[in-house]
């Protein structure tokens, strides 16, 4: 696929800042996920002796139960409280070794089995040298997503991190948008959004009038509607190529042709 803009007049200037979604957008979540609860779920079976359909059931149900009590937060995500509920409803009550062993070994998975997209370290790199600020707001805890930028090598790459623990709140909510623009010192029509979610990163961004990006790849619900991107795009490579056409980036010097 190629670059889709549905808006062109946005991109006639070049932004001051722009804002990163985290998960599904700088890395791809969904393998690096199965590959961790497939872990867990061998650990639940060798020492608690819950056969992995059991241990999954349990899980989907704890998971439903900690959204719903919690909401639109950041300790809603809380693989912590997924686990412990699940050992609950499983008939175990609640094992706080257990839980913490779980936890840890799901993360520790996790971030082994997560890889970035291509191209995202060259395209911030581009967007530094341009002059333009970046920053990351992401749902979930901080420390999670602390690690999780941190494990990637790219906590030196934004100059902002929100993450909804700091918000209150997770996307769509207006609270992480408008926090971020704060610390970038940057006003929304001269910023842009890069995420995956229609929902979340898409439909949030556009309350707020910031110029918008979804990342397309396997799995990816296209925003549509009032929530239509300003771009759809596969690759970053395509957005590095776009900010070279627009010649916002300044030439490189090169000492053997000066």
């Amino acid at each position: 696929m190629t670059l889709n803009i549905h808006s062109e007049k946005v991109f006639l200037s070049k932004p001051d800042a722009v804002i990163f979604d985290t998960d599904n957008t700088l890395y791809e979540y969904d393998p690096a996920h199965q590959k961790a609860m497939f872990a867990v779920n061998e650990k639940a079976n060798k020492l608690l002796g819950v056969a992995p359909e059991n241990f999954s059931k349990a899980y989907m149900e704890a998971r439903d139960q900690v959204k719903k009590n919690l909401g639109n937060t950041a300790s809603s995500h809380s693989r912590l409280l997924y686990f412990q509920r699940t050992l609950e409803i499983l008939g175990l009550k609640t094992q706080l070794l257990m839980t913490l062993d779980l936890e840890q070994t799901y993360w520790r998975i996790f971030l082994g089995a997560s890889k970035i997209f291509p191209g995202i370290q060259d395209f911030i790199q581009d967007l530094r040298a341009a002059g333009v600020r970046t920053a990351i707001v992401t749902d979930l805890t901080a420390q999670i997503q602390f690690r999780k930028i941190i494990y990637f090598g790219l906590d030196n790459y934004f100059d902002y991190v929100v993450t909804s623990e700091e918000a209150g709140a997770d996307k769509p909510s207006k609270a992480p948008f408008e926090i971020a623009l704060n610390k970038l010192q940057v006003a929304p029509e001269k910023c842009w959004m890069i995420g995956d979610s229609a929902d979340a990163d898409i439909g949030g961004a556009k309350n707020l009038n910031i110029t918008t990006l979804q990342k397309r790849h396997a799995g990816v619900v296209i925003a549509s509607g009032e929530n239509t991107p300003d771009i759809v795009f596969d690759h970053f490579s395509e957005l590095r190529a776009l900010l070279h056409s627009k010649k916002w980036i300044p030439p490189v010097f090169d000492e053997n042709h000066a």
